[in-house]
């Protein structure tokens, strides 16, 4: 719209576009801490280079992981076989790289799942408050007081594993302790005046939860998230030590190790330390990373 002055026409003035820029600045200096973690950088690090090794190397290192071939058994590292190979003639650089994928796969897919449930069960939860919150915790103090490891070998006894399988075995259980800090969380936010007043204006429960609770625990779960993966890395490891992990010919780190130990008196190193150290690096990995994020989330070094 313009207006007509004495020096020809005046453009009104147009109202001013949103500012992000205080959104993008808390973003960026999220990132900014994160890097100067320097831990948190190398597990990024050490991920990025596991999962690179695991997923892409099949692509130039082509092994056959599905035919034995007993001439080709405990075959010290060489040129052919740069880890040697192990007791059914298996390249052990290939069934690594197999076992990896195997490992990450179920890692990632169960500690997202554990997370989802586990922030979806709290914020309800701490949320609602009263008989509620109480009967859904009682759930989790229940569940709590068993073993996990204990159910984790009930079920895989009973059924058979598979990687779906072990994602919702693992999944299924594992998420009682984010649960518990997204119920915290939950009890706090849920009396600010923000969500006071939404609730006075109509709001129901179900939007101030979607809309407020759990945007507003964000931080808890993406770092809580990056230690549930971790763990559902080392239940896997655990279930496949103890002979309940998916079958062959598929592989995961864990049987790798299980099948090492048996050979590691007769002087077969080759079996036992590349998965054994592989899972240490994994975890380490997400640990750190799980640090560095922490950090990146904390409103105090935001703002500092």
């Amino acid at each position: 719209m313009t207006e007509l002055s004495a020096t020809g026409p005046v453009r009104a003035p147009q109202p001013a576009a949103p500012d992000d820029a205080p959104v993008r600045g808390l973003w960026r200096q999220g990132v900014a801490v994160f890097c100067e973690n320097r831990l948190a950088l190398v597990g990024l690090g050490l991920f990025v280079l596991l999962a690179g090794v695991c997923f892409l190397g099949p692509l130039f290192y082509h092994t056959d992981q599905v035919h034995t071939d007993l001439t080709q058994v405990h075959l010290a590292p060489g040129a052919g076989h740069p880890l040697g190979t192990d007791g059914v003639g298996y390249d052990q650089l290939g069934r690594l790289m197999l076992g990896g994928q195997t490992s990450i796969v179920v890692g990632l897919a169960a500690g997202i799942l554990a997370t989802f449930l586990g922030t979806v069960w709290g914020a309800v939860a701490g949320f609602a408050g009263g008989w509620v919150d109480a009967a859904m915790m009682r759930v989790v103090d229940a569940m709590m007081s068993i073993p996990s490891l204990f159910l984790f070998m009930l079920l895989a006894a009973i059924v058979t594993p598979s990687v779906p399988m072990l994602i919702l075995i693992i999944g299924a259980f594992a998420w009682l302790g984010p649960a518990r800090l997204v119920r915290g969380e939950a009890l706090s936010l849920r009396s600010r005046e923000y969500v006071q007043a939404m609730r006075a204006m109509g709001g129901t429960g179900g939007r101030a939860v979607r809309r407020h609770i759990v945007p507003n625990a964000i931080g808890t779960v993406i770092v809580n998230a990056t230690f549930q993966v971790a763990d559902a890395i080392l239940y896997v490891a655990y279930l496949s030590f103890l002979g309940l992990g998916v079958p062959p010919p598929a592989a995961n780190w864990g049987g790798m190790l299980s099948d090492g130990l048996a050979d590691t008196y007769s002087g077969h190193w080759w079996l036992l330390y590349p998965p054994g150290i592989a899972i240490i690096l994994i975890v380490l990995a997400f640990n750190f990373m799980g640090d560095g994020l922490r950090d990146a989330f904390e409103v105090r070094l935001r703002r500092r």
